[in-house]
C-alpha cells in the first residue's frame, strides 16, 4: 500500500478530524454559493428592522401542518426607548423557494431574518455567507502566497548554503523578530485610506503573506540542507541538471508533506489576522462584509445584551480555527512516518 493510501487510512481513524474536514468543506461550499443560499444581498437593508431578532420558521398553523411561513414583526418602544419587536400573528409570509435566484426568501413586505439583523436592518445570515467569501479566501490565498515565498527562499538557502544561506536566514530573522500583529498594523497604516473594497482585500492578502513566509523558509532550509546530500541529488548533478531544476524537481517536492500540514495549521492565523484588522477598522470596510467587520458590531456589552446574535461571526471564526487545527494535527500524525524520514518536526 502506498504512502497516500496509508495517510488517508490513518487520517480516517481520527473521527473528530473527519468531521472537522467536512465542516470546512461545508463552509467553503456555503461561501462559494453565497448568492444562492443567502436570503438577500449583503447590502440590502431596512432600517425599520434594526437589530430585529431571528425570525423562526413556522410549520404549523392552528395545529395543522402547512407550508413553512414566518410571522410579521411590529416595532414598538419601551419606556427606556429601546426597540422591541412583537410578533404579528395576523401577518403570515410563506417561504419562497428559488425565488429571484435565491434558495429561501419571503415576499415583501415580510422579512426573513434566520439569524437576526444588524444595526442597519441587514440580514446577518446573508452577510455571514458573503463574509465567509472574504475571510476564508483571504486565509487560503494569503497562506499559498507566503508558502510559495517560503519554499523558494528556504529551498535556495538550504541548497546553496554558505553566504547565500546566511544572508537569507538573517533576512528571515529580521521578519520573525517583529511581532506579527504590530507589523500588520504598521503595514496597513502605510496604505491610503481611500482604497475601494477590492484594493483593501488585495492589500490585506499581501500584508498577511508578507509576514508569514519567514518561519516556513527556515524549516524548508533545514530540510533542503539534508536533502541536498541524498544520492538522487548527486545523480541529478552528474546528469547535468541545472541548480534550478534540481531544486524544483528533487528538493522542493520532498517538502510537500510538511507544507500540507503547515498550511492547515497556518491558515487560522491568517483568518484571525484579517479579523483583527477588520475589527479595528483597518481591514475590509463596510458595507462589504467579512467575519471581522461583522464582529466589530459586538464591541460593547450593551449591544451584546440587547442583540446577542451579533456574536455569531465570532462563533464561526472560533469553529473554523478549531476545525483547521484539528485537521492539521490529524494530518501531521497521519504523515508522521514521511516527516520522520525527512527529519522534520512540526510544532
Amino acid at each position: 500500500m502506498g504512502h497516500f493510501h496509508l495517510t488517508i487510512e490513518a487520517f480516517g481513524r481520527r473521527k473528530s478530524a473527519v468531521v472537522c474536514f467536512w465542516v470546512l468543506i461545508a463552509l467553503y461550499a456555503a461561501a462559494l454559493f453565497a448568492p444562492v443560499l443567502s436570503a438577500y444581498r449583503f447590502d440590502d437593508e431596512d432600517r425599520d428592522y434594526s437589530y430585529c431578532p431571528p425570525t423562526p420558521v413556522e410549520f404549523f398553523d392552528h395545529g395543522q401542518l402547512v407550508w413553512p411561513f414566518v410571522y410579521g414583526r411590529a416595532l414598538t418602544f419601551d419606556e427606556n426607548h429601546r426597540r422591541i419587536f412583537t410578533v404579528e400573528k395576523g401577518k403570515k409570509y410563506p417561504l419562497e423557494i428559488f425565488s429571484k435566484g435565491r434558495l429561501l426568501t419571503v415576499g415583501a413586505p415580510g422579512r426573513l431574518y434566520l439569524l437576526g439583523a444588524d444595526s442597519r436592518g441587514r440580514d446577518l445570515y446573508s452577510r455571514l455567507l458573503y463574509g465567509a467569501r472574504i475571510s476564508l479566501s483571504i486565509g487560503l490565498i494569503g497562506v499559498l502566497i507566503s508558502f510559495g515565498i517560503g519554499l523558494l527562499v528556504g529551498g535556495i538557502a538550504g541548497y546553496y548554503g554558505g553566504f547565500v544561506d546566511a544572508a537569507l536566514m538573517r533576512l528571515c530573522e529580521m521578519f520573525m523578530l517583529v511581532p506579527g500583529f504590530y507589523l500588520m498594523l504598521a503595514l496597513r497604516s502605510a496604505v491610503p485610506e481611500d482604497f475601494n473594497s477590492a484594493q483593501v482585500y488585495l492589500t490585506v492578502v499581501v500584508i498577511l503573506s508578507f509576514i508569514g513566509w519567514a518561519s516556513l523558509a527556515r524549516v524548508i532550509r533545514g530540510m533542503a540542507l539534508s536533502l541536498r546530500e541524498r544520492d538522487y541529488v548527486a545523480a541529478a548533478k552528474l546528469m547535468g541538471l541545472s541548480d534550478a531544476a534540481i531544486i524544483a524537481r528533487h528538493i522542493l517536492p520532498h517538502t510537500v508533506p510538511y507544507s500540507l500540514v503547515a498550511i492547515m495549521l497556518t491558515i487560522p492565523g491568517y483568518i484571525l489576522g484579517e479579523a483583527g484588522l477588520s475589527v479595528l477598522g483597518l481591514g475590509i470596510q463596510d458595507p462589504v462584509p467579512s467575519w471581522g467587520n461583522l464582529l466589530s458590531e459586538a464591541m460593547g456589552i450593551v449591544r451584546i445584551q440587547f442583540a446577542p446574535w451579533i456574536l455569531m461571526p465570532g462563533a464561526l471564526i472560533f469553529m473554523t480555527v478549531v476545525c483547521f487545527n484539528v485537521v492539521g494535527d490529524a494530518l501531521r500524525d497521519a504523515l508522521d512516518p514521511m516527516l520522520k524520514n525527512e527529519n522534520v518536526t512540526i510544532h
